[in-house]
């Protein structure tokens, strides 16, 4: 079992910055991926970002390049999600995910999920 916990999330105006993290805990080994998931109202789950945490190799949705950087501190087991530039668009509650790939269907623990909300 994989347990997350995230938290950063808040009302920011548009352009401002958000740092989201998610601490990761039980068999983090087991596995390879991190990843930032958002859900809009009405909308379904997307992918935001993804890291291979244990080589550093990160992916990312077109719509955040360029202006979101994830990274990892594995000494503490924790994921982060620097938000730069932020858009109305970008207001979701963004989850992390622990898995084998980027995907949904690969994302095996989710943690409970973090507002974010951009005004304009």
């Amino acid at each position: 079992q994989v347990q997350l916990v995230e938290s950063g999330g808040g009302l920011v105006q548009a352009g401002g910055s958000l740092r989201l993290s998610c601490a990761a805990s039980g068999r983090t080994f087991s596995r390879n991926v991190m990843g930032w998931f958002r859900q809009a109202p009405g909308k379904e789950r997307e992918f935001v970002a993804g890291i291979r945490w244990r080589i550093g190799l990160t992916y990312y949705a077109d719509s955040v390049k360029g202006r979101f950087t994830i990274s990892s501190d594995n000494t503490k087991n924790t994921v982060y999600l620097q938000m730069n530039s932020l858009k109305p668009d970008d207001t979701a509650v963004y989850y992390c995910a622990a898995g084998s790939g980027w995907t949904i269907n690969e994302s095996d623990y989710w943690g409970q999920g973090t507002q974010v909300t951009v005004s304009s």
